[in-house]
């Protein structure tokens, strides 16, 4: 398996992925919240994983500019349409990986990833793409799925999914395994926030300063 075929399975379910309601909209605002009060209007935003765009589109336009990105296209290709019908003129969209830009020249001041991190492949790989295009004091902001804080049913249900075509790749950690790679990486943990409105979070809300 590779990132051709997470692509792949990303593509195929663009369409049921657009119309699947928030889990937690309290704790997704909040979320939304957060990540507003932490960014300033210089900012130069990236980020990674955007899906259909629904964050960007609510982020964007209170910044100099916001590059939001996903590795498939046709997640992109939803983004754009969203974007056609609610022009923001800071926001653009793009089929990129953090990987990929890291080569680029272009630093950022913050790096957003949210319902991200658990899908990678190689998850301390990306941390230092992060890290290498984040501009120095910039921040890395990201709310994850730590799986291996989760219900042990989930995590054996996950190979099985994957197997039938009905789930991507998930890697499987916990939230203090995270902080710990992120901290390695050449971060400063600033926060590690609980943005959940009901049950227990296994979605930790961490914001770190690149050192």
């Amino acid at each position: 398996m590779s990132t051709a075929n997470d692509a792949r399975f990303w593509d195929r379910s663009s369409r049921n992925y657009a119309k699947s309601p928030i889990s937690d909209q309290a704790g997704y605002e909040r979320t939304l919240e957060r990540t507003r009060a932490l960014l300033k209007p210089d900012d130069r935003i990236l980020e990674l994983g955007c899906g259909t765009g629904t964050t960007a589109l609510r982020l964007a336009g209170g910044v100099t500019s916001y590059l939001a990105t996903d590795l498939s296209t046709e997640m992109i290709a939803i983004a754009n349409e969203k974007h056609a019908a609610n022009p923001i003129p800071t926001l653009a969209f793009r089929a990129e990986t953090a990987e990929a830009l890291a080569s680029e020249a272009a630093k950022f001041d913050a790096v957003l990833g949210f319902n991200y991190l658990h899908l990678v492949r190689d998850l301390a790989g990306t941390l230092h793409s992060i890290h290498a295009v984040l501009a120095p004091g910039g921040l890395f902001i990201s709310k994850t799925p730590c799986l291996g804080d989760m219900s042990p049913l989930i995590r054996l249900a996950l190979p099985v999914m994957r197997a039938i075509g009905k789930a991507p790749y998930a890697g499987v950690f916990r939230a203090q395994e995270l902080s710990d790679l992120i901290a390695a990486t050449g971060f400063e943990i600033v926060s590690t926030e609980s943005h959940a409105s009901r049950g227990k979070d296994s979605r930790p809300f961490v914001v770190a300063r690149r050192n």
